[in-house]
């Protein structure tokens, strides 16, 4: 626990993790009647929906709710403690995946696991933008990781592996989600439909194109496919599943050598 003050009591715990698990003391009435670390984490949230995490700051946050800066101190230490609770609100805990409750199977858990990730990070893209201090220690993080690792039971994998799965998984499903949101943003700063948007680079590239000095790209072209409607969700669904086949050779290989 903590004291009063808010200084270390013995955790050994970062003040964030302290503040997400419940380790840390709160005052029982803040400076201003009504003033709680729901609010000021609801009302900071409400902040990076609508203006992007940049905009988040204690002062803007107290400004908001009509307290003083040093009022919100009293319940959150510092602006990263705020992102971590921030966070820890977005995220939620985990739905229950299907595939866990049918035996689906490996693939189809992790699949599911991966989407649900996804959905999270669509509703919320300001999530993307905070830093990645470590490894998840807070209490709806560490229920995601441990259903991730659910899903893997029944592949054979040892418990090394499964980690570096659930690390490539889900970094491909962050990586996916900041690619697609960048792109939508900037879309949207042109004002014109995505259709547009890529029918005018494809027209850039073929007056910039050499088909000697860019063969590859010519081909391309010729395709055509750049001009084919693909479904919202395309790029998703086909790197998840290239990233499964191949984890899956991992799982035949493990299969094997635990028969031997």
């Amino acid at each position: 626990m903590v004291e009063k003050n808010g200084t270390p009591g013995g955790t050994g715990l970062p003040a964030s993790i302290e503040a997400a698990w419940g380790l840390r003391e709160r005052p029982v009435k803040g400076p201003k009647p009504g003033l709680t670390l729901d609010r000021i984490v609801a009302a900071a949230t409400a902040v990076a929906t609508t203006e992007g995490l940049s905009a988040v700051s204690m002062g803007r946050v107290a400004k908001d709710l009509g307290a003083s800066t040093m009022a919100l101190y009293r319940y959150v230490s510092a602006k990263d403690e705020l992102y971590v609770l921030m966070q820890e609100a977005a995220m939620g805990p985990p739905a229950p995946l299907p595939a866990l409750e049918t035996g689906a199977g490996w693939r189809e858990a992790i699949s599911q696991w991966a989407g649900s990730q996804r959905e999270v990070f669509h509703r919320n893209l300001w999530m993307l933008r905070i830093p990645i201090a470590g490894p998840p220690a807070s209490p709806n993080s560490v229920a995601w990781w441990d259903q991730g690792l659910q899903a893997l039971d029944g592949s054979g994998l040892h418990e090394g592996d499964k980690i570096s799965v659930i690390l490539l998984v889900s970094g491909f499903v962050r990586n996916e989600a900041l690619l697609m949101s960048d792109l939508a943003a900037a879309v949207e700063a042109r004002g014109v439909p995505a259709r547009d948007v890529m029918a005018a680079w494809e027209h850039t590239l073929n007056r910039l194109v050499d088909p000697v000095r860019h063969p590859a790209l010519s081909r391309l072209l010729e395709a055509g496919v750049l001009s084919e409607p693909a479904e919202p969700d395309y790029e998703f669904t086909f790197g998840l599943a290239r990233l499964l086949d191949g984890i899956d050779v991992l799982v035949q290989r493990r299969r094997a050598e635990g028969g031997t």
